[in-house]
């Protein structure tokens, strides 16, 4: 493992500014740049930037001296580097776009199935809604179930019924499914459709509720993320399912980012603990059979699913 830093070149603020990285760990990062007195602000996602008059000091604090190009070599490999799509501005406005036409899609219902043709574009009391789903899914203490979790969910929903549009109540289903999140299972499922229940009926959005049908369908596809075992048949639960489980199959410094992730949301678990509720959750998935539910899921990621799964298994059971 190793602190890095590259040269001061990014002008802001009437200096230049280098960059300072973990290749390894954001603790080790952040435990280097406290013991240096690095301000928290300075701090920015996967990095801090130094102004340069700092540079030469935490060089010889233990800090590695690279250039930009390996600083973010290193940087990407180690499954640390947050990409510009990852970003919160980016990650706001891409779902912000992606509510505004679900809302839409409800908006343009078929007559038996709407309880009352509004105006054209989208309702403020749904607008709203959107905006509020958005700020629940960007608190701070999520780490994986975050605005980046909801738009893979979504993305793979897409990839799952491509040409077709998924289903407006597993598109719904996906927007509320951790909107809830305490860290908690199965207090989190159970309070996330009961909000689902409450935000998309009469109370809140008026005469552009869904029906209570379809809201109870959202709030049954919710609570099945508990077990992600869908019954047969059910083509619903199968998308949903499918979609939210898409990440286990990330290429290895994903899925390792992914790990880290979960850990983090778990901080407050003494390790010990830890390892054994995760362990008893990746034995459940590897006991799905099959893990997938779709067939384009089990074509898309069963594979690779299976074997990120028994890989962390093996760590998991060889950790003291």
């Amino acid at each position: 493992m190793a602190i890095l830093i590259d040269p001061p070149t990014w002008p802001a603020h009437g200096t230049v500014f280098a960059h300072l990285v973990s290749d390894q760990s954001l603790e080790e990062l952040h435990d280097f740049a406290t013991r240096a007195g690095l301000p928290e602000q300075a701090f920015d996602m996967d990095h801090y930037d130094v102004p340069a008059h700092r540079y030469d000091d935490l060089v010889a604090r233990g800090a590695i001296a690279v250039s930009g190009r390996e600083l973010i070599r290193r940087l990407r490999n180690s499954g640390l580097r947050i990409p510009a799509r990852d970003r919160p501005e980016t990650l706001r406005r891409v779902l912000s776009a992606f509510w505004g036409s679900t809302v839409e899609r409800w908006q343009d219902r078929p007559d038996d199935d709407v309880t009352h043709r509004g105006a054209s574009g989208p309702v403020p009391a749904a607008v709203a809604l959107g905006a509020d789903l958005i700020e629940r899914w960007a608190q701070p203490h999520r780490r994986y179930h975050d605005l980046r979790h909801l738009r893979d969910v979504l993305a793979a929903l897409d990839l799952l019924c491509d040409p077709d549009p998924a289903p407006l109540p597993v598109v719904l289903a996906a927007w509320f499914h951790d909107a809830v999140y305490d860290g908690v299972p199965g207090e989190d499922e159970q309070a996330s459709a009961d909000l689902a229940r409450a935000e998309l009926g009469p109370e809140a959005l008026g005469p552009e509720a869904l029906p209570s049908d379809r809201i109870e369908e959202v709030a049954r596809l919710v609570l099945l993320t508990r077990t992600h075992s869908p019954e047969p048949g059910d083509h619903h639960g199968a998308l949903l399912c499918d979609a939210d489980l898409a990440v286990l199959a990330r290429e290895a410094t994903g899925y390792r980012r992914y790990a880290r992730d979960v850990r983090a949301e778990y901080s407050h678990v003494p390790h010990a603990d830890f390892i054994k509720g995760r362990t008893a959750v990746v034995r459940h998935l590897l006991e799905l059979e099959p893990l997938y539910r779709t067939d384009r899921g089990r074509e898309l990621w069963q594979e690779a699913a299976r074997a990120n799964l028994r890989a962390e298994l093996a760590t998991l059971t060889s950790t003291p």
